[in-house]
């Protein structure tokens, strides 16, 4: 929610225009609630956050790479937020594997 850092973590022009600095505020915003709703869930509520944080980091991530064949941004940029939301989207998938590999031992064991 810190949006002149987090365009230049990102490689992205500090000029940044009223909308970007809204649009990253937006997602600032969306993420912490994402997190905040993981955090107060309870087990069953947090493998659903975790499936839906998931999702969202394989789309957030998918869409780097055609920024990148469109070339409507610059190259460095796209390739750091795809770095960025592929690692998102790497966490995400260790998550739901560990979940489904507790529910696979769990349901073993009866």
């Amino acid at each position: 929610m810190a949006p002149r850092v987090n365009t230049r973590a990102a490689g992205v022009d500090e000029s940044a225009t009223p909308e970007l600095t809204y649009l990253i505020r937006v997602f600032g915003s969306r993420a912490l609630v994402l997190g905040w709703g993981y955090l107060r869930s309870d087990d069953s509520g947090r493998r659903r956050w975790r499936r839906l944080n998931l999702l969202m980091g394989v789309c957030d991530t998918a869409d780097g790479p055609a920024h990148v064949v469109r070339g409507d941004i610059r190259r460095g940029a796209a390739i750091g937020l795809t770095a960025a939301t592929g690692a998102y989207a790497t966490l995400g998938v260790v998550g739901v594997l560990a979940d489904r590999r507790a529910a696979t031992a769990g349901s073993s064991r009866r």
